[in-house]
């Protein structure tokens, strides 16, 4: 679920502090882990209509992998 804190909230946190952004920021971060010390997990920090975009963008993401033949 998108909305509400994650298991990694407390590291996505810490990388949204350091890409910069702010309370006041328009963007957002979102972080996945596989593996990690609390299971497989994402944690996402973004406003309203980035989150609306992510959908496209993970589809984006995922279809590059698939095109660099990784997947």
């Amino acid at each position: 679920m998108a909305l509400g804190p994650g298991k990694y909230d407390e590291l996505c946190s810490y990388v949204r502090a350091e890409a910069g952004l702010t309370d006041d920021s328009n963007g957002g971060v979102i972080v996945i882990v596989v593996g990690g010390k609390h299971g497989n997990g994402f944690s996402c920090q973004a406003d309203i209509p980035t989150t609306r975009t992510l959908p496209d963008i993970l589809e984006d993401i995922a279809r590059q992998i698939r095109d660099d033949g990784i997947a």
